[in-house]
């Protein structure tokens, strides 16, 4: 889990300053296929960060997991995202990771095989969650030119 914690924080110092670089106008303006902006994407990011927190935590604490389902576009919304500060979002997602990693690198080996269901879905292990996280960060990012 080190060395995920590591490429966390690798992707999280490699993406902030071209994060930083977008202007508030372009960060609003849609870049993915059904509308969402820069700003959006990294508000899903923040609830990617949240939730995978509360996951890994309650995971590692309970030896199982049984969590919720995910409305992206619900939270989004309800987050109004759209209208925060651009700089606030950024700082709030590259903060959040940082300190995702350390909790990461902190996840006793002998609860990584513990099952964790999310929304009624198959289960999976904690160590699946923890390296899907990394996965669907770069995905994220890839797809705003941010990594």
């Amino acid at each position: 889990m080190i060395e995920l914690a590591r490429k966390t924080i690798a992707t999280v110092d490699a993406a902030e300053p071209r994060l930083r670089e977008v202007s508030e106008e372009e960060s609003r303006v849609p870049v993915l296929a059904g509308g969402w902006s820069r700003k959006q994407v990294i508000g899903h990011l923040i609830d990617s960060a949240s939730n995978n927190h509360q996951r890994f935590v309650r995971a590692a604490l309970q030896g199982e997991l049984e969590f919720p389902k995910y409305d992206q576009a619900g939270s989004v919304r309800v987050q109004a995202v759209q209208e925060a500060d651009w700089l606030l979002l950024i700082s709030l997602w590259a903060s959040y990771n940082r300190f995702l990693a350390h909790v990461i690198a902190q996840l006793p080996e002998n609860k990584l095989d513990a099952a964790c269901r999310i929304g009624g879905g198959e289960p999976v292990t904690l160590r699946f969650l923890a390296e899907d996280y990394l996965t669907h960060l770069l995905h994220h990012l890839r797809q705003i030119g941010a990594a």
